[in-house]
């Protein structure tokens, strides 16, 4: 770390070019803030898993073959729906739906092979045909109509995917009942809730921590500095990720919140500082200067040690956490460029308010801290004991987590799409769509569509059990070409089969002129094996537990591979589709969790022992970093709460939350110890310095995070309740739990 005069004449020059520093700091922000608007979101699900990950092989079979897998359900009311008006109306609708930018197909009723004449109660087709589309593109009571929408692939259009949604919605709106529903549906409004929250937090949390600062400092010049110094530092960021072509993804989506946590804990400790040195009689310049002195070390290895903890993300194997890692290392390197360009000038420029003051209560803080060191002097073994039990509690929960697989739990109950989903789930049997891909030959063949039918009737034969304990369908609709040629067709497969070829080609060339769209989505020649694949479109309840989904798609594997098993060099059946994506997503994430947060620990430890110079001190500096993130894990063990994105990647990420305050405050103690100080003298001053910065900057996190909670997302949501947690776990290590290990380790030989 640096040695003292070289600190001091560092901060010299910064104290005498505080106004150009200033300047040069003002002019970054207003360069900065245009490019960081430009910042945009990575919305595409399949970069959430690693390059290698199995799942991606056949995702990316079934999207370069069928030009794209994202549907989504355009459905509406209609009680004479089956009526030559009620056909006429959705078939005005399907046509409507076609025309919008990044529609590749629609199919309804109207498109199949009897189009509006499906109307016609005398066709003895219209009844196998409606029972045919019954739970596909039509409700069981005939009630409900819907449009399956076919989205093109995003690399094949340049019309963005929250805008082909909008003008989706905008039509579907204006019918009775009107409702829009489907995984891109929920990732457009998902992504759309974290730019809002991303906006919440830079406005909303920024006044409540304006507020709380005022309250603990009872100055507006010190309210200004902290969100000068994070807002600056975000604006820099986000205008680098653009230059450097990184987007925002969901796991990123909380870099302006870990800004805002160092940037804010920084301030706070020179703030509490600062106004020892000028309680000592000290001018503000000279105050200052001592302050700066003082912290300079603590400082610049507390956001070393964030960056070292945050940068861990880089050893995961998905693409999005890899970047958040990136990101935050250029985050945190900025906090420590915004603090030397804008804290001098900003501090020291002009006469007003330039004190910060006692707070009203302080006095009752000092009491309180006071009493938490003669707490741990009296009755060791009483926290000792209290610290692991609650530890014990923590790692006990932590083995009690579950994963949560239903995406329309990341929205509020009665949001719009939650409220879409219910829809469909109770009319159409479920919103739960994947695919089924076969290997198939060029032409079918009546022999190959009555194969793929007797797959179909084992499918359908799967079950789950229910949350009553009872017994019912996996999959709620099973559907290809095959069924649609079974049921226009006046012979059985078994009479085709036995017919020469070109009879049967005929009439399945018949089927791709009365619906070519199906035939094009349903089989197709993939262009990077030049086999031909067939596909079988699922539906099943989305609303179900992660591990009954995670068994459903393993049974549907197991039983497509043995009629459709892998020959030679061809492929066998493959499961695939949003529904196993999701279903897998929180499983991908936190899949490297825990060997980041090694990493994060072993980097943090490492940092701190060259801070502390002793194993030992380093040590002890883990233990309430490391403990608030198995509480926050325990707790929702406990709670039974399911892990969402909001939590997936929060243990590494939690390991910076205190870390600022661990190392000021064994800084602070290895100093009074320095100056012959006694052991409890020693832990007094660590207490009423870096403790009461650490109270001060842990009160207005949480209050300012707070906002988070106000959020249509619920993974913000998640992410704001957990983040306030693990502070306030930390708080309470850096104030009971390390001066604890401290007394057991110090109490009785010099450092």
């Amino acid at each position: 770390m640096p040695h003292r005069p070289v600190t001091a004449a560092f901060i010299n020059r910064l104290i005498a070019w505080r106004l150009p520093l200033l300047a040069v700091g003002m002019a970054l922000a207003v360069a900065s803030f245009l490019p960081a608007r430009r910042l945009e979101f990575d919305q595409s699900i399949e970069n959430m898993f690693a390059s290698d990950d199995p799942l991606l092989a056949p995702y990316r079979r079934l999207t370069r073959t069928f030009g794209g897998n994202e549907v989504a359900l355009a459905a509406y009311v209609d009680s004479k729906l089956l009526t030559e008006s009620g056909i006429e109306r959705l078939d005005q609708l399907t046509a409507t739906l076609r025309k919008v930018p990044g529609v590749a197909a629609v199919q309804s009723l109207t498109t199949t092979p009897l189009g509006r004449a499906i109307a016609d109660a005398d066709n003895a087709l219209t009844a196998r045909l409606h029972e045919l589309f019954e739970g596909y593109t039509v409700s069981d009571d005939r009630r409900i109509a819907a449009v399956i929408c076919i989205l093109k692939p995003k690399d094949q259009t340049d019309v963005p995917r929250s805008e082909t949604v909008d003008q989706l919605r905008a039509v579907i709106d204006q019918y009775p009942g009107g409702t829009l529903a489907g995984e891109p549906v929920m990732i457009v409004d998902g992504f759309r809730y974290l730019e809002a929250d991303g906006r919440l937090l830079m406005r909303l949390s920024m006044v409540l921590l304006a507020a709380v600062i005022v309250l603990c400092f009872r100055s507006l010049r010190w309210v200004l500095v902290p969100i000068a110094v994070v807002q600056v530092t975000i604006w820099m960021t986000q205008a680098l990720l653009v230059a450097l072509e990184l987007q925002l993804s969901m796991v990123s989506s909380m870099l302006s919140a870990i800004i805002t946590v160092v940037g804010v804990a920084t301030v706070m400790h020179i703030v509490v500082q600062f106004r020892e040195e000028r309680g000592g009689g000290l001018s503000p310049i000279d105050a200052f200067r001592a302050a700066a002195i003082g912290l300079a070390a603590p400082v610049l290895s507390a956001c070393l040690t964030d960056t070292v903890a945050c940068s861990s993300l880089l050893l995961a194997r998905v693409g999005p956490v890899q970047d958040f890692g990136l990101m935050t290392a250029i985050g945190l390197t900025l906090v420590l460029v915004s603090v030397v360009l804008l804290l001098p000038g900003l501090a020291l420029t002009g006469r007003f308010d330039p004190d910060p003051k006692r707070s009203w209560g302080e006095d009752r803080l000092d009491l309180g801290l006071y009493r938490a060191i003669d707490t741990v002097e009296r009755r060791p073994w009483l926290v000792g004991t209290a610290t692991a039990i609650v530890a014990a509690l923590g790692i006990s929960g932590s083995l009690r987590l579950e994963i949560e697989s239903d995406f329309t739990k990341n929205f509020r109950a009665g949001s719009p799409i939650v409220e879409s989903y219910q829809m469909v789930e109770e009319s159409f049997g479920g919103a739960g769509v994947w695919d089924l891909l076969l290997p198939a030959p060029a032409e079918l063949d009546a022999a190959y569509l009555a194969r793929v039918l007797r797959l179909e009737e084992r499918l359908r034969e799967v079950r789950v059990e229910t949350a009553a304990g009872e017994s019912e369908p996996g999959l709620t609709k099973v559907f290809s070409l095959a069924d649609v040629v079974a049921t226009v067709s006046p012979l059985s497969f078994e009479t085709l089969a036995r017919m020469p070829t070109g009879v049967t080609t005929t009439a399945l060339d018949a089927m791709r002129g009365y619906m070519p769209e199906s035939f094009q989505t349903l089989h197709a020649q993939d262009p990077a094996t030049g086999q031909y694949v067939y596909r079988i479109l699922l539906r099943s309840k989305e609303r179900q537990p992660a591990a009954q989904k995670k068994r459903l798609i393993a049974e549907v594997q197991r039983i497509a591979q043995e009629g459709f098993p892998s020959a030679n060099d061809q492929l066998g059946a493959q499961a695939t589709g949003f529904f196993v994506l999701l279903t897998n997503l929180i499983d991908s994430l936190l899949r490297d969790q825990w060997i980041t947060f090694a990493a994060a620990t072993a980097g943090m430890w490492c940092v701190m022992l060259v801070v502390f110079r002793s194993p030992v001190l380093a040590t002890l500096g883990l233990v309430p970093n490391v403990l608030p993130v198995f509480l926050m894990m325990g707790v929702l063990g406990w709670l039974g709460i399911a892990l969402n994105m909001g939590a997936a990647v929060i243990a590494a990420f939690s390991m910076g939350l205190s870390v600022d305050s661990t190392v000021h405050y064994i800084v602070d103690f290895q100093r009074a110890r320095q100056r012959s100080l006694s052991f409890r003298e020693s832990l007094d001053a660590a207490q009423q310095s870096a403790g009461r910065a650490a109270f001060f900057a842990t009160l207005a996190l949480v209050v300012g995070f707070s906002a988070l909670c106000s959020s249509e997302f619920v993974p913000t949501i998640y992410f704001g309740a957990l983040t306030s947690l693990t502070m306030l776990f930390g708080l309470a290590g850096n104030l009971l739990v390390l001066p604890l290990l401290l007394r057991m380790c110090y109490s009785r030989r010099p450092l």
